[in-house]
């Protein structure tokens, strides 16, 4: 009998879709499906009934204290907090010990991720400017992690691992970029009441980190209070989900020395406490020594790491796709016509599909040149500059930021369609010229590709 027959039926059910959501393409294909549902809908004869769907109020909690909103809302501001909190996670975990944790090592995929921004930027204003699409600037700026990495992970060994990494440190720098401007450019009338309540419920979380509480369940709610006073004070609700993240602690209560210490004891005991005729649910040693393992590798993780872990399916193949049929059922045709015709929509493409990759090239070039970083290892030029193409798939963050530069619903189909074209053609482009390049076993110092 083979292994896989040996196993359980449910094992055996379930096993081919355990293996597809556990590769890095699995949350790209389910967003492109979630898309070509929302368009596929937008456009049919239904399409009333997917726009009162997500305009549908839904109320939230206790009679005379509830949150009333509509379902479309709920998911911009409820959902994407969640979303916007494990790219905060990110972001921390990337300062304090990855590839943004020196100076040396973050300079590449911030020198990249600024140059990626600011072009995409100037290059939609310079179409927009005066004009009722000024707003915009903000949308080409930003990069969807999920796609970009997704058409990597498609190109398996065909692309260097150092790339990865890179376009990992590139994203989530982008995604710092794109928090800052949400921020400080896209937010509304301020209410200071609403951001005191907000600056205090930080502060205890604060102090809790610094006291030592660990359980996720403490941050929670009091993250839920946080994300209240923010979506009150005018700043956009998602900053709470960034906010919460950085207050997670990062430290684990034992060192890797330890932890084998205890482990190394418990199976000592383990196996000391064997009684014929017996099994763990009958033995009280093997549930003792069971439960110090269990608690030895609890002290042994950060919570933030066990937030990362456990946030990661439910953002990928829940929040982003949801967000996705909200947000993508654009209705095409006659506005497909308009947006050919719109310098928004021309600004989104250019910006996306060509400040991004010479951006992200350009300013990657000049940072190697000047000495201020390396290529990483096996890493040429030309993996650099399709990798930069990838950063042009604005999707998810560019929806989002253009839900928030535009409140006119013509307008922002106009810059919706902007972002698919631009998406679809940086990702094309990009899987084409790094499908056709192979690592480099030059020097990452040499910055001849």
């Amino acid at each position: 009998m083979s292994t896989e027959e040996s196993l359980p039926l449910i094992e055996r059910l379930l096993g081919p879709f355990q293996r597809f959501f556990s590769t890095s393409a699995a949350g790209g294909l389910v967003l492109l499906a979630a898309t070509a549902i929302a368009l596929v809908w937008a456009n049919s004869p239904w399409a009333d009934a997917y726009h009162h769907l997500w305009e549908t109020p839904v109320t939230v909690g206790a009679p005379g204290f509830g949150l009333t909103l509509s379902l479309h809302h709920w998911v911009n501001d409820g959902l994407m907090a969640v979303f916007f909190f494990l790219v905060g996670l990110e972001i921390k975990r990337e300062v304090l010990v990855g590839e943004l944790a020196s100076r040396r090592t973050a300079a590449l995929p911030i020198a990249a991720a600024l140059g990626g921004m600011l072009v995409p930027a100037a290059l939609y204003a310079a179409l927009n400017a005066g004009g009722p699409g000024s707003a915009g600037w903000g949308v080409p700026m930003a990069t969807d992690i999920a796609f970009a990495l997704g058409i990597l992970a498609l190109l398996g060994d065909r692309v260097p691992s150092g790339l990865r990494v890179f376009l990992a440190a590139l994203a989530i720098a982008d995604d710092l970029g794109a928090v800052l401007v949400i921020a400080f450019f896209y937010t509304g009338a301020l209410d200071w009441g609403a951001m005191a309540g907000a600056a205090a419920v930080l502060a205890v979380l604060v102090g809790l980190n610094r006291a030592g509480a660990r359980r996720p369940l403490t941050y929670a709610l009091l993250g839920v209070g946080l994300w209240l006073f923010v979506l009150a004070s005018g700043i956009h609700a998602t900053i709470a989900g960034v906010l919460l993240a950085l207050t997670v602690p990062a430290r684990t209560r034992i060192d890797e020395d330890e932890f084998l210490a205890r482990a190394e004891a418990s199976l000592a005991d383990f196996r000391a406490a064997d009684e014929p005729g017996t099994t763990v649910l009958t033995n009280h040693g093997h549930q003792v020594a069971l439960q110090a393992i269990e608690n030895a590798a609890d002290a042994a993780q950060a919570p933030l790491q066990r937030m990362e872990h456990a946030l990661h399916g439910v953002v990928a193949f829940a929040i982003m796709p949801i967000f996705a049929l909200a947000n993508a059922g654009v209705a095409l045709g006659s506005g497909a016509a308009a947006a050919a015709r719109s310098p928004i929509a021309w600004g989104v493409v250019l910006g996306l599909a060509l400040g991004k990759p010479l951006g992200i090239t350009l300013a990657s070039w000049l940072a190697v040149r000047a000495g201020a970083a390396d290529l990483p290892t096996g890493v040429a030029w030309r993996h650099v500059h399709g990798a930069g193409w990838l950063g042009g798939i604005g999707f998810t963050m560019s929806l989002f930021v253009a839900g928030l530069a535009f409140a006119d619903p013509v307008v922002l189909d106009i810059a919706k369609l902007g972002v698919f074209a631009a998406s679809i053609i940086a990702g094309a482009v990009g899987y084409t010229l790094l499908l056709r390049a192979r690592a480099s076993p030059r020097s990452a110092a040499n910055p001849i590709g």
